[in-house]
């Protein structure tokens, strides 16, 4: 099997867009097995269009599933509980202290700026927005926005890779005045990561994906989730699927892309004369995809354009062989 356009448009859609048409999404998912449940969680979002209550990154939800087919909400937090314009990608990971951490990020209502927080409860059902903790925002890391986390953990050490939003020249002090800096072609769009040995305590280690100066996707390189894959004489290489723009103007309608690393911390893109992975329908976005093993088996999950300008959330199923051919 070959991971191709035409294998994830038969993937099965796990939750439809409230909607039908542009600005009714469903997507930017974050999955998590565990093991001792025998069960998936899914992190995801839906998004109405701007205006029509609750609109933009409305409510949040964390679903759960024993067999990838059928999904139960376990949780579901709406904008209002943060205070905030919108909430965004998050991501789930029980700790090896039993805690279970919600990772989210949100517009903060004090300076308009995404910021990225974590939830912590014994249960997912008791995960509480009154008790987060914000762990990134902007300003003391030198950027505009922080949000979209994404985990994976390596040799006990856990990376947390993040969209951020880098200052240009346009970048000003109205920049956060429609509270989505993203969204006005004054700031780039690329990837942070931040690791951690305990989950609570991070260390910023700086921009390790950003877009160039010209190309398919130099407005935005935003990663979201990384393959480990064997590479040459026994080592590891590492395979990354990232979203790509040419400008704002892209901002929720982004491209799969791929890169290469061999340290989690410089990235080579694989994608440079075009997105690997689209829809065929409308605006071809294919985005967030979020792969993840367990069982024997990759488990791709994504966000996908469908033929009325909606998007919905997919997953799909595939070997290591597979992935590893994406790269040669």
């Amino acid at each position: 099997m070959t991971i191709t356009d035409e294998l994830l448009a038969h993937g099965r859609i796990i939750r439809e867009p409230a909607g039908a048409g542009s600005g009714y999404w469903v997507g930017c998912p974050g999955a998590y097995y565990e093991p001792a449940e025998k069960a998936w969680y899914l992190t995801y979002r839906i998004r109405r269009p701007r205006g029509v209550a609750p609109d933009r990154g409305g409510e949040v939800r964390i679903a759960r599933s024993t067999d990838l087919v059928k999904w139960d909400d376990v949780l579901a937090i709406t904008k209002d509980r943060y205070d905030s314009a919108s909430i965004e990608r998050s991501c789930l990971h029980r700790g090896k202290d039993g805690l279970w951490r919600y990772f989210t990020s949100y517009v903060h209502p004090s300076d308009g700026r995404w910021c990225t927080a974590v939830l912590k409860a014994p249960t997912v059902a008791q995960l509480d927005p009154a008790k987060r903790e914000v762990i990134f925002t902007g300003p003391p890391l030198g950027l505009e926005g922080v949000k979209d986390p994404w985990i994976m953990e390596v040799d006990g050490v856990y990376h947390l890779f993040l969209s951020i939003a880098t200052p240009t020249p346009k970048t000003a002090d109205g920049s956060h005045a429609t509270l989505d800096i993203f969204n006005t072609g004054e700031c780039k769009s690329a990837t942070g990561l931040a690791t951690s040995r305990d989950l609570d305590r991070w260390e910023w280690q700086g921009v390790v994906l950003a877009p160039g100066a010209t190309g398919w996707d130099c407005y935005c390189r935003r990663l979201n989730s990384v393959v480990p894959l064997a590479g040459a004489a026994g080592g590891i290489q590492y395979l990354a699927f990232y979203d790509g723009s040419a400008s704002h103007l892209e901002n929720y309608e982004e491209k799969c892309a791929l890169a290469v690393s061999a340290d989690l911390r410089r990235w080579e893109s694989r994608s440079v004369n075009g997105p690997a992975l689209r829809s065929p329908h409308a605006s071809t976005s294919l985005r967030y995809l979020d792969a993840k093993f367990a069982n024997g088996r990759w488990h791709l999950f994504y966000e996908y354009a469908r033929a009325d300008g909606s998007h919905d959330l997919r997953v799909t199923t595939c070997d290591a062989a597979a992935l590893a051919a994406l790269v040669g």
